[in-house]
């Protein structure tokens, strides 16, 4: 059994004395593991980081195998690694992609998006609402996408300020009547109105935060969502709070 594929790192774990077992994003195969021959050498450390793009040749005796990747370099992301909201959005996309989405299962428009998503690093005045449309893309894609384009309750397309923490489903003043303090704040970020102030987004993450850690997360099991996604929502608040600067 053999394929050949572009892809995306997500992770690399040590395996036995020189070897590293890589998983990858790619379009045709999904998230997908193999092992690398030397894979923690001089040489193949700096190809092997997590958001890289990669050319894979996999083989394996039968499909199911983990089975051995050789890997080429396509494209490195490493400048992401010398600035700090850089590298913690990257770990979040990574970490998130290899938590959510099943083995060997594609999601090609997923893809085209994390790599349009990846080559946005280091446009701070970008990437924010990049991010937060690709976590909407992600939960859309995983089967717990919002449903914004009318009141669940009254059907108005206007007026809507309230998401469903339940369903996902926006709700207008009116339709949220007693139950309005168990509802989420809609900002406008995520209905594609205004110029999208970072303020907005912010408050945006904590919407989409939720489907991720108390919908999405409790149906993969055990596991919590990975902290990385909260480090980089952390990092972007406290650029907020600091007026726009980069912390350091």
């Amino acid at each position: 059994m053999d394929w050949r594929d572009q892809g995306i790192v997500l992770a690399v774990r040590r395996h036995g004395e020189n070897a590293a077992i890589v998983e990858v994003f790619t379009p045709s195969r999904g998230r997908h593991a193999g092992v690398v021959r030397g894979g923690t050498s001089r040489k193949m450390t700096p190809v092997l980081q997590p958001g890289a793009q990669v050319d894979l040749a996999w083989r394996a005796r039968l499909e199911d195998h983990l089975g051995h990747f050789t890997v080429e370099p396509v494209r490195s992301r490493a400048t992401a690694l010398s600035d700090r909201m850089s590298l913690a959005g990257l770990n979040a996309v990574c970490a998130l992609l290899s938590f959510c989405l099943p083995e060997r299962e594609a999601h090609q428009p997923l893809y085209r998006r994390t790599e349009t998503l990846l080559d946005l690093l280091g446009d701070d005045d970008l990437w924010p609402l990049a991010y937060l449309r690709w976590e909407l893309a992600l939960l859309e894609e995983v089967g717990y996408g919002l449903d914004l384009s009318a009141c669940a309750v009254t059907g108005a397309r206007e007026g809507l300020a309230f998401v469903s923490p339940r369903t996902g489903r926006a709700v207008t003043r009116a339709g949220a009547g007693e139950y309005v303090d168990r509802l989420l704040p809609l900002p406008p970020v995520l209905l594609g109105a205004g110029e999208a102030p970072d303020s907005e987004i912010a408050e945006a993450f904590r919407v989409t935060g939720h489907f991720l850690s108390e919908r999405l997360a409790p149906e993969l099991g055990s596991r919590p969502l990975p902290d990385a996604r909260q480090r980089y929502v952390d990092l972007f608040a406290r650029r907020l709070r600091q007026g726009g600067g980069v912390p350091g």
